[in-house]
């Protein structure tokens, strides 16, 4: 089974924020490959929606905490791929990259993640949510997009959808090569 991890905050006030593009990503691959609804699975507090042999899950833990929701789910799962879709803030607004087992890069939900389940063969759909270079992270992930960043963004979480059905058809090299460039 592939898990497919979608990182954001819950709640309304977050919603639209930049440090939730992974849960619009998840949401947007969800709405186009026919999903049921998103349920709370108590066990591992994450919203979960699973169809064949992926299972799609936003942790609802908060960002920082998102490995505790992670570990739970792979508990009770026969989980033989992860990919989480999150947000960067050392990419341009717009722009997506994947990597497999890398370090964090001070991505807090990441880190949680990395330090409770661990990185091996961890894929990690990167989507770019820097307004501008050199942009301290605590100072926009709570932040809405511009009207102007919302073309770029909406794309940038289709390009990402798409990754998805590559890595999962095609293997994590051809998507690499499709969309790191």
């Amino acid at each position: 089974m592939i898990l497919i991890v979608g990182l954001g905050n819950p709640g309304k006030k977050l919603e639209n924020t930049r440090h939730n593009v992974g849960f619009m990503a998840v949401d947007k691959f969800t709405e186009e490959n026919n999903f049921p609804e998103f349920k709370l699975d108590k066990k591992s507090y994450a919203l979960i929606s699973e169809n064949g042999n992926i299972l799609l899950a936003k942790p609802q833990t908060f960002m920082n905490d998102s490995g505790s929701a992670v570990k739970e789910i792979i508990k009770n799962k026969n989980i033989e791929n992860i990919i989480i879709i999150h947000d960067d803030v050392d990419l341009p607004v717009g722009t997506i990259k994947i990597i497999q087992e890398r370090g964090s890069a001070g991505h807090k939900g990441v880190e949680s993640i990395i330090k409770t389940v661990g990185n091996d063969g961890l894929i990690r759909i990167r989507i770019g949510i820097a307004p501008q270079r050199d942009v301290e992270a605590k100072k926009i992930v709570l932040n809405k997009f511009s009207k102007q960043e919302k073309e770029p963004i909406d794309q940038a979480i289709q390009k990402a959808c798409q990754a998805i059905d590559l890595l999962i058809e095609q293997g994590l090299n051809k998507a690499m090569n499709e969309y790191n460039k």
